[in-house]
């Protein structure tokens, strides 16, 4: 299969099983049909941590990084952290029995995730719809209060309890691996 994702007539851009991925709005619209508490607050678009933080004010909880990496066999991992974290790649790998990672392309998030560079997102899980995208996320996130992430773009920012993220995981079919990090 091709790394490039295919687009309608209109422009909008194919998921791996041929589908279109799901808009913002639709997300947001299944978190409420699955009895999924959230807050969303709009902002300027933000690509990194640094710009999250310097336009975020005072959202209460978490907040996240998220990495979309794939090892030299293809298999794909979205692997979400805190976003102070430092993430040594190698470690990540082993310790998740991926191998050695890189970063996925643009064109594999999109086909994969249908989200691009900036929007990175574990509730971007709901287009994984083949599969293909193992997650996993650091125990730390788990404890604590509301989760801050994009829904699945990033001019937004959706406030989502630890426990209802990991529902709306199972809902879509994906388990989660939780990563404990030693400092």
């Amino acid at each position: 299969m091709s790394e490039r994702p295919m687009q309608t007539m209109d422009g909008a851009r194919l998921l791996a099983d041929g589908s279109p991925a799901m808009t913002p709005d639709a997300l947001l619209d299944r978190l409420t049909a699955e009895g999924i508490a959230h807050h969303t607050v709009e902002h300027p678009p933000v690509f990194t941590v640094e710009e999250a933080r310097a336009l975020r004010g005072q959202l209460a909880g978490s907040h996240c990084k998220n990495l979309f990496l794939r090892n030299k066999k293809g298999g794909m991992w979205l692997v979400t952290v805190e976003e102070e974290r430092r993430v040594d790649l190698k470690d990540l790998g082993e310790r998740l029995g991926a191998g050695r990672f890189s970063f996925g392309s643009p064109d594999r998030l999109m086909l994969y995730l249908g989200v691009v560079p900036g929007s990175v997102t574990p509730l971007a899980l709901v287009n994984d719809v083949t599969g293909a995208v193992t997650f996993a996320i650091d125990s730390v996130l788990l404890e604590g209060g509301p989760l801050n992430v994009h829904p699945l773009t990033n001019d937004r920012t959706t406030a989502i309890a630890p426990r209802d993220l990991l529902r709306f995981c199972e809902a879509t079919g994906h388990g989660v691996q939780v990563l404990t990090f030693h400092e």
